[in-house]
């Protein structure tokens, strides 16, 4: 990868004080350190559980949550896991076995299939049901950071997250 590349990944982690949503950038190596990533949540303590939004390039995008010793887990696309360490982490997570090429190669076929893993319901009680996370996480016309600025501002936290984004993308 190069640092060009580098540059599309960022991680952010979204937890609330004081009834106020706030948003910090974490580390980019943590956008490829699923445990690394888990841990750096568990620091950051939150009335209502602490988030991580995750994007990697323009490929997939994981979100994460952490109440307690809960930890509640959501990839983008199963199909990433060939290519990149932390959606191949996410699946050995959450117990599901990685695509052989076969299934891969299926996955694939229909360029506009993405096939997500874990847990949709993570943001019901925020307000972010299951369908509607599944239609965010399928629209290939989106980036992985539109995706997570559109969960972002469903959940009531646009603001903070976007002055995250600026860190990154300046």
């Amino acid at each position: 990868m190069t640092d060009e590349d580098d540059a599309l990944d960022f991680a952010i982690v979204v937890y609330r004080e004081d009834e106020c949503w706030d948003a910090e950038l974490l580390p980019v190596v943590l956008t490829s350190d699923l445990k690394g990533l888990i841990h750096a949540l568990r620091q950051q303590p939150s009335e209502s559980g602490t988030i991580g939004l995750v994007a990697v390039g323009d490929e997939f995008f994981v979100a994460l949550r952490v109440l307690g010793e809960r930890v509640d887990v959501f990839l983008s696309d199963i199909a990433a896991s060939w290519d990149f360490p932390l959606a191949r982490q996410v699946l050995d997570y959450l117990d599901v076995p990685v695509p052989d090429e076969e299934e891969l190669d299926e996955i694939l076929q229909d360029e506009e299939t993405v096939l997500p893993a874990g847990d949709l319901s993570i943001f019901a009680d925020l307000g972010l049901d299951e369908m509607e996370l599944g239609i965010l996480s399928g629209d290939i016309d989106l980036l992985p950071e539109d995706v997570l600025s559109s969960i972002a501002a469903r959940l009531g936290f646009s603001e903070p997250f976007e002055r995250a984004i600026e860190s990154v993308f300046g």
